[in-house]
Order: structure tokens, then sequence, then C-alpha cells
């Protein structure tokens, strides 16, 4: 019996949906909108959001074509293997996917742990810069405490966190939906629509942060083999996430943008009140009383959100190493308690450094980590293995292929190009320095593209 078919397929497709949606929605909502805003200067940055919209839409359809048609689990790691040949260059891809997973996770994390300590401030008033690095690394080696165990648990945490995110959630749309002025939400800048290329560059910023509030819309497949119907199941779960997500994100902006001018928390790191606009809209709504009960529980969400990516994190380099496609040290399993213990502790602790720095630079930076192996690399996997097994078992077949791949590559190749030039050289560096550990530790152990040759016999063909 293999061990896909010892797991029950009971996530149906509400079950589907809304693991996707618990991890879409996490404290990005609350973070994110002073960015947006200051992206392009004022309410027209919305237009990155919707450029980001079309780009998880259209890639959507690659994760959906290939979640169906090999729905086991892993995800990323299995199509890439697959997609350029699991002995040879998929052995490259499926390394270099943890490999960026081990630095783009921590990062995911991180905002998390900035997005806790910004809001922290609204109750702490006057916190420092030194004081929240001490706020993040308490919070970093908390959350670390915490998963340092074998949990048994995770069912009912991620209710716990899924129902408080909801709550909050609600309450903001409610509240926007009843004191909302539109003069307010759409007081556009002077040629707020003039193109240019600080148009562009600020399109391309905006764009990233998006990207940013949609990621998770493909959780569904790293559980492939645990879903009834994957070939019906992920993909419409896939679809319906996103489109959800969509309009409860727009309902988020619109309700704080439409009570909270912009001017307010436009540019972000120069009006300290961005840190927490959240708590300032529900103050000026309710009042202090209630906007602190309400930032408790922004921050009980953040708490919740990086809580569960650690603990999910963690095992995704463990399970690469476990099956021989990443560093052996990876595998290790904690003598007692029996939870991938290095790889906890390695994420963990660059969760904490990575939550040093600014919260845009630390998005910015996990968006371009993973686009060049993992998004615009599964582009190439679905058209590899059009071409290369045409007749292998596709329950979904994209939509208009390969229109939608090419929306896909060509959005994120703009989210790309207008990044910021450092932010591009880390991208570049970190996926070089991952070929690099992929060469040595394939030399050591003498595997594609060192494996040892089988020596020709006398009289043998060449």
């Amino acid at each position: 019996m293999t061990a896909s078919s010892s797991l029950v397929r009971r996530f149906g497709l509400l079950h589907a949906t809304a693991l996707n949606m618990t991890n879409m929605i996490g404290i990005g909502p609350f973070i994110t909108i002073p960015l947006l805003m200051s992206a392009l200067g004022g309410p027209q940055a919305m237009l990155g959001w919707l450029v980001a919209l079309v780009i998880v839409v259209c890639d959507g359809m690659v994760w959906s074509e290939l979640g169906a048609a090999m729905p086991g689990s892993g995800g990323s790691f299995g199509y890439l293997r697959h997609g350029y040949g699991a002995a040879t260059v998929g052995r490259l891809m499926g390394f270099l996917f943890v490999w960026q997973f081990v630095l783009s996770g921590p990062l995911e994390i991180a905002s998390g742990y900035i997005g806790f300590a910004q809001y922290l401030g609204y109750i702490w008033k006057g916190i420092t810069a030194r004081q929240t690095i001490v706020v993040v690394t308490v919070i970093g080696l908390a959350n670390l405490a915490l998963l340092y165990r074998r949990i048994t648990s995770i069912a009912t945490i991620t209710v716990a966190l899924w129902t408080g995110t909801i709550v909050t959630v609600i309450v903001v749309v409610v509240t926007g939906a009843r004191h909302f002025d539109p003069r307010v939400a759409f007081d556009f800048p002077p040629g707020a629509f003039n193109l240019s290329l600080g148009f562009l560059l600020g399109l391309g910023a905006a764009s990233r942060v998006g990207v940013y509030d949609y990621l998770g819309y493909y959780d569904v497949c790293y559980i492939g083999d645990e879903v009834e119907n994957p070939g019906r199941v992920i993909p419409r779960s896939i679809v319906i996430s996103t489109v959800a997500v969509a309009a409860i994100y727009l309902a988020i902006n619109l309700s704080i943008v439409g009570v909270v001018p912009w001017r307010e928390f436009v540019p972000a790191e120069a009006r300290p009140q961005s840190s927490f606009v959240v708590s300032i809209f529900m103050e000026r709504t309710y009042g202090p009383g209630v906007a602190t009960l309400f930032t408790a529980m922004i921050l009980w969400t953040a708490f919740g959100s990086v809580f569960a990516l650690l603990l999910g994190y963690s095992r995704v380099p463990y399970a690469a190493a476990k099956d021989g496609y990443f560093f052996k040290v990876f595998a290790r399993l904690h003598p007692s308690q029996g939870f991938p213990s290095v790889s906890l502790v390695v994420l963990g602790v660059l969760s904490i450094f990575a939550g040093f720095v600014s919260l845009g630079m630390v998005i910015d930076a996990l968006i371009t980590t993973r686009i060049l192996v993992q998004f615009i690399g599964q582009i190439g996997a679905v058209t590899a293995l059009r071409r290369r097994a045409p007749d292998m078992p596709r329950p979904y077949r994209m939509w208009l292929y390969p229109l939608p791949s090419l929306v896909a590559l060509l959005g994120w190749v703009f989210v790309f190009a207008t990044t910021p030039p450092a932010v591009i050289a880390f991208g570049l560096g970190a996926l070089g320095l991952g070929i690099v550990c992929f060469a040595a530790w394939s030399w050591k152990g003498h595997t594609w593209p060192f494996a040892a040759r089988p020596l020709l016999t006398p009289g043998s063909n060449a």
C-alpha cells in the first residue's frame, strides 16, 4: 500500500475552499492597506490589487491543471519534479523549490510578526524601533517554543484562527458599510492616472502587495491526496476561494478608506498611525475602548496566523529531505516528540531575523523569491507536460490554453521587473546560491548531474 492510499479523502469542496480562504485571510488585510495606497499615492492603487487578481486567477488555472492531474501531497514540489523529469532537471527544480521555501516561508511568517508589533503600537503608545525588534523577537521565540512539541490539536487551532479572523473581518465590513463616505473613499489626487514610468513602478509595487494578500489560493494542492474527487474539487475550490477573498478584500479596503481619509496614512513610512490604521478606523467609529478591544482581536489573529504558518511550513523541508530531495539534516525528528525539530528551528529563527526589516521589504522579497522557481517554474511545467505527455489524464484542462499561462507569465514578469533593484538582486542571488548548493550536494552524493556512469564492457556500443 502506498503512502497516499492510506490517507482518507475527506476534503470536499466546502472544506477545500475553507482551507484556502483560511490561509488567504490572516493578518494581511489589516497591515497592507497603507502600503497599497502608498504605492501610487491614493485610492488609484486599487488598480494594482486588480492586476494581482488577474494574475492569480490565471495562475490558479495552472495550479488547477497540475493539481487535478497529480493530486498528491507536496504541491509544487511534485509538479516541478514531474514536469521537468524527476531524475534530472526536475531534481534541481524540486531542490530549488524547497530552497526558496526556506527563505520565503520565514519572510511570510515575519510579516505576521511585524503586523503584530505594529498593532501593539496602538496599545503601547510610543513604542520605539528597538522595542519593536524586542517584540518581534519575543513573539517569534514564543511561537517557536509553543511549536517545539508534538501538535495534535491542529484542527482546533485552525478553527479558532478562522473564527477570530472572520469575526474581525465582519466587524470591519459592517462598520464600514454603515459609515461609508464615497467622497472620502474616492478622493483621487491630481494626475492620479497619468501614465509614466513612475506610475508603472508604483503599479508594480501595488501589485506585489495585492499578490501577498492573495497568497494561499492554492493551498488545497498541498494535500491533494486527502481531497475527494480532486479533479473537480481542486479547480473549483481555487476559483471560489479567490473570488470570495477578492470580494472580502474589496469590502475591507473600501470600508477603511471610506471612513479614514487616505492622506492621513499615506505615505506609510511617514505616518505612524498607518501601522494600526484599522484601530484608528474603529476608534473614530466607536471610541478608544472598543478600538483597544478590536486591536486585541487583531493581535490574536496575527499570532494565530504565524502559529499555523510555522507549523505547516516546517513540514515542507522535512518531507523533501526525507524523500532525498533536500539536505539530510532537515529530515531529523525530535527523539521523543517525533516532530521535525531541525526544520522547525531553522525556519523559526530565520523568521525572527526577517522580522527586523520593514514590512514593505519583507513583502517585496517574499514575492520576488517565489516568482522565479515556483510560479514561473510551474507555468513551464504545465507546458512541458502538455508536450511530453499529451495523453496524461487531465480531469481539468486549462480553459483557452495557453492564454491563461501567458497572461500569468507576463504578470509575474511585470511584478518581478518593477521590483526595486536591491530586491531583484536578492532574489537572483538566492537562486544562484541555491544552484551552487545543489551542485555541491549532488556532487557529494553522486547524484544527477554527477551520477556515476556505468563502465562500458568490451565489445559494447557507446
